[in-house]
């Protein structure tokens, strides 16, 4: 899910320690059927690499008929990651892309100058009880492709190259790591990986980026002999050996990183931007409403409503 129902996005607190740069301890925004984690932007960690946004989203369970509707909404300046563990989403957006989303699979909207999407738990999924738990994130663009035309990528969870070792499986989303590259076409220097450890699982942070952390998303990990658990974000220093293991019950992480972002970036609703004017722009065309006019439309075969720019 890619709206953010903030306008400025609350940030969660933020604890150091000697071994970690940052960890990060999400809060908890209820949105009626399910609860959002959000971990970035923190307040002294805007981005990790090119990532900008972090949530987690669930785990929920639904009733029959039950599901998620998020109505169409617009994006500047990012790629929109979706990842999920459980359930679907039906993503709709002006690029004319019609996708149903499964466990295991990444699709990756770039908004580039402007795009507008939407994503709805599928009619199938609601024919019965169902579930929602993902991750949800947003990686800046940099300056060269802020004004690039949208674009949208869908991968099936078998096209993502799988790395396994002993007690450690980790399927990789997004960039380069371990001797592996994901077929997504990416804009700057990313990895982004989804893991599996079992009890006493060891997994080596990759050494080939300058920022890099990690998520909790189930169960524990110990790093330089302190515990973690589930629902915490770590960011390392540059150039450290880092080493993670899982705990008693193992756990599940999502690691992320990349290349240092050159600047800061200023983001408002769901506008990411390298200047403020490129944000007022933006804000006054959804605000316009001229539907292919201009930088936005609305999804194909989702144009009966969208989501007003906030007052």
């Amino acid at each position: 899910m890619s709206w953010n129902p903030s306008i400025e996005p609350g940030c969660p607190d933020d604890v150091g320690i000697d071994a970690i740069e940052t960890l990060i301890v999400p809060r908890s925004r209820d949105l009626g059927d399910f609860q959002v984690r959000r971990a970035l932007p923190a307040p002294k960690r805007q981005m990790v690499g090119p990532f900008i946004f972090f949530d987690q989203a669930g785990p929920a369970e639904l009733l029959t008929g039950q599901g998620v509707d998020v109505r169409p909404h617009p994006h500047i300046g990012l790629g929109t990651v979706t990842y999920l563990f459980k359930g679907d989403f039906h993503h709709r957006d002006s690029t004319g892309a019609d996708q149903v989303i499964r466990p295991g699979a990444l699709n990756w909207m770039v908004a580039g100058r402007g795009v507008t999407h939407s994503e709805r738990t599928s009619a199938a999924a609601r024919s019965g009880p169902n579930g929602l738990f993902g991750i949800q994130t947003w990686l800046a663009l940099p300056d060269s492709h802020e004004d690039m035309a949208p674009s949208f990528e869908h991968h099936g969870k078998d096209l993502l190259p799988m790395i396994e070792d002993r007690g450690v499986s980790v399927r990789l989303i997004l960039g380069n790591a371990y001797g592996e590259v994901a077929p997504a076409t990416m804009l700057s220097e990313t990895f982004y990986a989804d893991v599996k450890l079992e009890r006493g699982g060891r997994l080596p942070m990759p050494d080939n980026h300058e920022d890099r952390g990690i998520y909790i998303v189930e169960g524990s990990i110990s790093v330089a002999g302190q515990e973690f658990d589930a629902g915490q974000m770590m960011v390392f220093r540059p150039g450290d050996k880092i080493t993670v293991a899982a705990g008693d019950r193992g756990a599940r992480l999502m690691i992320l990183g990349g290349a240092t972002f050159p600047g800061p970036r200023y983001i408002w609703w769901n506008f990411v931007a390298s200047s403020q004017e490129r944000i007022e722009a933006a804000k006054a065309e959804w605000r316009a409403a001229n539907w292919g006019k201009g930088r936005f439309d609305l999804p194909v075969d989702d144009r009966s409503e969208h989501i007003p720019l906030p007052d």
